[in-house]
C-alpha cells in the first residue's frame, strides 16, 4: 500500500506532526519510531534515555517555552504574530492532554524590576512564559497523546528506518532496516537527537544543503534554593546572557530547576550532567547551567567532536560527572569527599566524583564561567559563594541543520525535515510546533 505521509520519528516533532494529520483527517498515515512504546520505556537504560514515544522529552522537566527568542529558529520562517501564535497553539494542545494550567513569567512589574537588576548587573534578561509540566508528569501526557491516535493513524514501535528514497526530486518513501521499502506521497523525517547523525548522512546522501551548529558546553550549577529564591518566584526559569569582559564570549543560563535535583545523562558512551525538577516533590536546592556557545570554522568545522572530547576527558578523570566546590575552583585545589562533606549545599548527585574541573575545561571556557557566576552574584548575592557546587560537563550538541523553506520542505520535494534532529529547533515547544508546519504543509497538498 502506498501510504500518504510516513512520519519518521516519535518524539514531540513526530507526535505533533501525527495529531495534525489525524485531526485534519488524513488518512493512510504511518509513523515510525526506532525506540519503544511510552510505557515499556526504563529510563535506567541509556538506550531508552533518548529513543522511543516521546523522545528524549519523555524523561526531561517537560518545561514549555512560550518565547519567540528561546528553543529554536522558527522565527526566521515566521514572523512574531504568527509565531507567537502557534506556540500558543501547540502549548495548548499539552493542556488538553494534561499539562498544568499554570504558566510562569508572565509580564508583570516584578518582571519589570527583574530586568533592570539583571541590567545593572551586566546580564541580558531574555522575558520568557514557560509551562512547566514535571518530571514526574511527562510521560503521562505522551501516554494520552498515543492515546488520543489510536484507530486514526498506524504508529509502529521498534521500527529503524535506514534511508529515505527519492526520485527526480522528489521523495517516493522510505527504506526500512530489514529492507522493506514503505512508498509515500510525503516523507516527515523528525529523527530527534538520538537521530541527529542519521539525519547528516541522510541529507548527504540526497544532497540537500547543511550547516554545522555551535556546541554549549559547561557545568551544572547547585545552590541552597534561597540564594535563587528572589528571581526563581519571579520567573521560574531566568534566561540570563552575559558577553564575558575577556573574550567576549555569549554564556547563558539554561534549564534552571528551583528545587530539583541534578542528574546525570547517558548518551552515545559519555556521561554527562543535567538537572530536573518536579512538579510536586521538592529539594532544597536549585540548580541551573552556564553554558559557553563555541563554533568553529576552518580548518576545523566539528564542534560536535569538540564536545565529545571536552566530555570524554571528563568521563576519563572523574569516571563519569565530577563535582567541585567553586571555593575549591578559585584555590587551585580539587575537592575531596570530606570537603564536599561540609559543604553548606548538600549534592543532590551523591554519585558524582569530587574533583578538579581546571583539568577538564580550557582556560577560556573556565574563565567564562568564573565571570558569569561573578555577574550573576550582583543579581543574587550568594552565588558566588564558596559553597557553591559546580557539575561537569554539561555539552549540549546541536543537531547540524537541514536547509529548509517557511513551510520545513527541503529542496527534495515532498520531504520536511523538523525539529531538534534537522536542527531547526532546540526545545520542545519550538519543535512541537514545526511538526504542526510540515503536517499543514502537507494536507494542503493532500487535499487541495
Amino acid at each position: 500500500m502506498k501510504h500518504d505521509v510516513v512520519i519518521v520519528g516519535g518524539g514531540p516533532a513526530g507526535i505533533f506532526a501525527a495529531l495534525t494529520l489525524a485531526d485534519l483527517g488524513i488518512p493512510n498515515v504511518v509513523l515510525l519510531e526506532k525506540g519503544k512504546d511510552i510505557g515499556e520505556r526504563n529510563r535506567l537504560d541509556a538506550a531508552d534515555m533518548l529513543c522511543g514515544w516521546g523522545g528524549a522529552g519523555a524523561y526531561s522537566d517537560g518545561k514549555l517555552t512560550l518565547s519567540r527568542e528561546v528553543g529554536g529558529y522558527l522565527g526566521e520562517f515566521l514572523d512574531e504574530k504568527a509565531l507567537y501564535d502557534l506556540l500558543n497553539e501547540a502549548d495548548q494542545v499539552y493542556v488538553r492532554h494534561g499539562a498544568p494550567d499554570r504558566l510562569f513569567g508572565d509580564l508583570s512589574p516584578d518582571v519589570e524590576a527583574l530586568a533592570e537588576r539583571a541590567s545593572l548587573a551586566g546580564l541580558e534578561y531574555i522575558p520568557t512564559r514557560i509551562r512547566h509540566i514535571g518530571t514526574e508528569n511527562c510521560q503521562a501526557v505522551l501516554a494520552r497523546m498515543h492515546d488520543a491516535l489510536a484507530g486514526k493513524l498506524e504508529i509502529r514501535t521498534g521500527c529503524t528506518v535506514q534511508a529515505v528514497l527519492a526520485d527526480g526530486g522528489k521523495v517516493r518513501g522510505v527504506r526500512l532496516a530489514d529492507g522493506k521499502v514503505l512508498e509515500s506521497r510525503f516523507v516527515i523525517v523528525a529523527p530527534g537527537r538520538s537521530g541527529a547523525q542519521w539525519m547528516k548522512e541522510t541529507a548527504e546522501s540526497l544532497d540537500i544543503k547543511t550547516k554545522a551548529s555551535p556546541v554549549d558546553i559547561g557545568v551544572r550549577v547547585e545552590l541552597p534554593a534561597t540564594v535563587l529564591k528572589a528571581v526563581t518566584d519571579i520567573s521560574y526559569e531566568s534566561k540570563l546572557i552575559y558577553y564575558s569582559k575577556t573574550f567576549d564570549d555569549k554564556v547563558r543560563t539554561f534549564c534552571m530547576n528551583p528545587c530539583g535535583e541534578v542528574v546525570t545523562e547517558k548518551m552515545a558512551g559519555l556521561v554527562t550532567v543535567n538537572g530536573h525538577s518536579y512538579a510536586t516533590k521538592k529539594s532544597d536546592n536549585t540548580n541551573f547551567a552556564v553554558l559557553v556557545s563555541s563554533a568553529f570554522t576552518e580548518p576545523f568545522d566539528d564542534p560536535i567532536a569538540y564536545g565529545r572530547y571536552i566530555a570524554q576527558l571528563a568521563n576519563l578523570l572523574g569516571g563519569g560527572v565530577i563535582v567541585q566546590r567553586l571555593g575549591d575552583l578559585l584555590a587551585g585545589r580539587r575537592s575531596t569527599r570530606e570537603r564536599i562533606a561540609k559543604c553548606l549545599t548538600k549534592p543532590t548527585l551523591p554519585k558524582a566524583t569530587p574533583g578538579d574541573l581546571s583539568f577538564v575545561f580550557p582556560y577560556r571556557h573556565l574563565l567564562n564561567i568564573i565571570e558569569m557566576l561573578e555577574a550573576l552574584e550582583k543579581l543574587a548575592p550568594g552565588v558566588y559563594s564558596h559553597h557553591t557546587l559546580l557539575y561537569g560537563v554539561e555539552v549540549k550538541f546541536y543537531s547540524n541543520r537541514i536547509e529548509v523553506t517557511p513551510e520545513m520542505e527541503t529542496k527534495i520535494r515532498n520531504l520536511f525535515a523538523i525539529g531538534d534532529g534537522a536542527g531547526i529547533t532546540r526545545g520542545l515547544l519550538q519543535s512541537s510546533a514545526s511538526g504542526i508546519l510540515a503536517a499543514r504543509a502537507a494536507a494542503r497538498r493532500l487535499n487541495p
